[in-house]
């Protein structure tokens, strides 16, 4: 049977890169800046544009100049593209705005972070839910060609007809404006796919109006860079398999349609049309799969990400190497092993996170095992809901903001405060601290809101700095400090109104001396133990705790500890026992900036380690080179 034609004279077109977002503007096909041509028929579908002249340009024809400089992400957008001949447009064409290859690059930095990449690609995942997606699996796949690792997302969802995946990999085009998506932007498919790696192949099986396609495209910046381009391009090929094979879908020409295919062939994984065929296998009756391999290095020219480290868990190397250090304090070990420290370099604890509700029929399912869901509310005690309103532009659309606060069920032996905000479901700021850095007021006290009412920046790690977040970020503080002055002393800090030479406390103490006095000869041990202790909790306040400082922490008694300390005591002053107080407030106060003080030599120390690693590596490189050298010359010198 021959292959399916649908030509209705469509031209081919560049990479679509319109900004609308509703569907109903110019799409793909259709004439805005981007497009080559106006097509005859609105439901035509274009292909992406591919020159017969560049396709041919396979790996093996790359001369040297046109290698890869580096295999950093920082610095894999530092090239340059000599002068190309490109022929003039046809008749009837129209002159197109062209999107520069270095702008993948540049578009992708707006990833500071390589999970931030990561959870662009599970929320794609995540908004197939509505399309009945119950899984996303991440995994690490070995490429044949170079032995080298790659990057596997694939889900269930109902994937996308050739219209639709065109749609994706274009710039800029967004048709999610449903309120329970994570994406709008149309933007988050390319900056996370070349922030990760630098190619990315894309298989997709969807069923549209009875019939079935799967659909295969490439975005592959290796391929634009070695063969010189200065447009993105991006070569597709569509099969139509509603009937007991795979049609080609051709919709300019078949020549058009196998120089798509052979680019894919030269710059992809895979090196046969029926090796290609293959990875449709465990996409399923309808689904989504992306491979993305050429993974960056980091500076010191080791893979980015760590897939050995644990078999069960994608880890980033440079973060996780910096808590891989001997002999540490006990107090730092509990601090690195808590999760607001492990989502930094762990990609399960950063998942178990990353949405605020559980999904009932979904599940992320990381290296072959789900992710488990993790609720930071139910790690908090003394726990509180506060409400705050945000002042909208229309009072129509107020809204009501739930912040669940409260310590942390390891406070106060560890320091770890802030607020996890979210937007959409979604975890934009983890463990955001508010206040000042070395300010002790609010250690421990951790919050989770959902911030639908502000804008969430295009990497989604931030909020855009509005009015609303601004006067947020102010409630916020607040709270926390209303919080914090109503339950410290719950968990053994000092209340902000304890005062140790309050005359109220000293008339206490001196009258609870001279009631022990009189009665401890006339009371049994046993009863004489238990009035003091009830007298002590009568009179005494429970937020105005007297302290013991040990050598390695700050402890506070309880009141049966207070009573044995006086009872042992009872012949001291109230003046002595005043003393004592200031006297170890004023320790306190010490330990605290001695604290501060290792807490910046350790930033400190850690600085120069990151330095000194990356002049370590530099000079493993040029005795690597000198080495070399000094073989091929010794070599020459005996031929």
């Amino acid at each position: 049977m021959p292959p399916k034609i649908e030509r209705n004279d469509v031209p081919v077109v560049n990479i679509d890169c319109s900004d609308d977002e509703n569907g109903t503007g110019p799409g793909p096909g259709t004439s805005n800046a981007c497009s080559s041509k106006t097509p005859s028929q609105s439901q035509a579908m274009p292909q992406v544009q591919l020159q017969n002249s560049y396709a041919s340009n396979s790996p093996s024809s790359v001369s040297n100049n046109q290698m890869l400089q580096s295999r950093s992400f920082w610095k894999a957008g530092d090239y340059v593209v000599g002068p190309i001949s490109k022929p003039a447009p046809a008749e009837g064409d129209l002159e197109h705005a062209r999107v520069h290859p270095k702008f993948l690059h540049s578009n992708a930095t707006s990833h500071k972070w390589a999970f931030g990449a990561i959870a662009e690609l599970l929320d794609n995942a995540v908004d197939e839910i509505q399309n009945g997606a119950t899984f996303v699996k991440v995994d690490k796949l070995g490429i044949m060609k170079d032995n080298s690792p790659a990057l596997l997302f694939l889900d269930d969802g109902g994937g996308m007809d050739p219209e639709a995946i065109r749609k994706c990999m274009s710039l800029g085009y967004s048709s999610k404006k449903s309120k329970t998506t994570i994406g709008q932007y149309g933007n988050g498919f390319k900056t996370s796919t070349m922030r990760l790696g630098a190619d990315a192949i894309v298989f997709s099986r969807a069923t549209r109006l009875s019939r079935t396609t799967q659909s295969v495209g490439l975005l592959s910046y290796t391929f634009l860079r070695k063969t010189g381009q200065d447009d993105v391009i991006i070569p597709m090929v569509d099969f139509d398999i509603s009937g007991h094979w795979a049609e080609p879908i051709i919709y300019s020409s078949q020549e058009d349609w196998t120089e798509n295919l052979k680019t894919i062939l030269d710059w992809s994984p895979f090196e046969s049309k029926e090796e290609l065929m293959l990875q449709f296998e465990d996409i399923g009756f309808h689904g989504t799969k992306i491979i993305i391999y050429n993974l960056w290095l980091n500076d010191e020219g080791i893979y980015e990400l760590s897939f050995d480290d644990d078999s069960e868990d994608i880890r980033l190397r440079d973060e996780a190497n910096r808590g891989a250090q001997t002999k540490l304090r006990k107090h730092t070990v509990k601090l690195l092993s808590h999760i607001s420290y492990r989502i930094r370099y762990s990609l399960r604890a950063y998942a178990s996170i990353l949405y605020l509700r559980k999904f009932p029929n979904f599940k992320i399912i990381l290296r072959g095992k789900p992710v488990d869901w993790f609720d930071i509310t139910e790690e908090l005690k003394y726990s509180k809901v506060v409400s705050y309103r945000p002042q909208l532009a229309m009072p129509s659309n107020e809204v009501t903001v739930n912040t669940t606060i409260g310590f942390l069920k390891e406070a106060p032996s560890i320091n770890v405060s802030g607020y996890n905000v979210y937007h959409k479901n979604r975890l934009i700021k983890p463990f955001w601290k508010v206040t000042a850095d070395g300010y002790s007021k609010g250690n421990g006290v951790v919050g989770v809101l959902e911030a639908n009412f502000i804008e969430p920046t295009h990497d989604k790690q931030d909020f855009e700095r509005s009015l609303l977040f601004v006067r947020l970020e102010t409630r916020l503080k607040q709270m926390i400090m209303e919080y914090w002055k109503g339950h410290c002393h719950l968990v053994g800090y000092q209340p902000p109104n304890f005062k140790p030479q309050e005359v109220q406390k000293e008339v206490h103490l001196q009258g609870l001396a001279g009631r022990l006095s009189k009665s401890h000869n006339e009371l049994p041990a046993d009863q004489h133990a238990i009035n003091m202790v009830r007298e002590h909790e009568e009179d005494l306040s429970s937020d105005q705790p007297i302290i013991d400082l040990r050598a390695d922490d700050v402890h506070y008694l309880s009141n049966e500890q207070h009573v044995k300390s006086v009872g042992t005591s009872s012949s001291r002053s109230a003046d002595q026992i005043r003393g004592e107080n200031i006297e170890l407030f004023i320790r306190c106060e010490e330990y605290m900036r001695r604290e501060a003080g290792l807490k910046q030599t350790v930033e400190d120390l850690e600085k120069e380690l990151v330095e000194i690693k990356g002049k370590c590596a530099e000079l493993s490189s040029l005795l690597e080179i000198k080495r070399k050298q000094k073989k091929i010359k010794a070599h020459s010198e005996h031929v």
